[in-house]
């Protein structure tokens, strides 16, 4: 039997959306709980509910691409 798989999606101009089975730590390894299945993670820096989205990221003006930044010319 295949094991569930853990999704990040990145969505554009707001948060990080991580879906499937995982575990949020904090950096001492201590467990966060998330509170439902799927969770939303702030990437604007404004949530009030850090790591958590709060949708401070739509006031703000947050803008994010949903695909991979191209690399830097080196």
């Amino acid at each position: 039997m295949d094991e569930p798989t853990t999704t990040v999606t990145p969505c554009a101009d707001g948060p990080l959306l991580i879906r499937g089975p995982f575990e949020l730590l904090t950096q001492d390894g201590e467990p966060i709980d998330p509170g439902r299945a799927t969770v939303a993670l702030c990437r604007c820096g404004r949530s009030s509910t850090k790591p958590f989205c709060d949708g401070s990221h739509k006031s703000v003006g947050f803008q994010a691409s949903s695909e991979p930044d191209p690399p830097a010319d080196s």
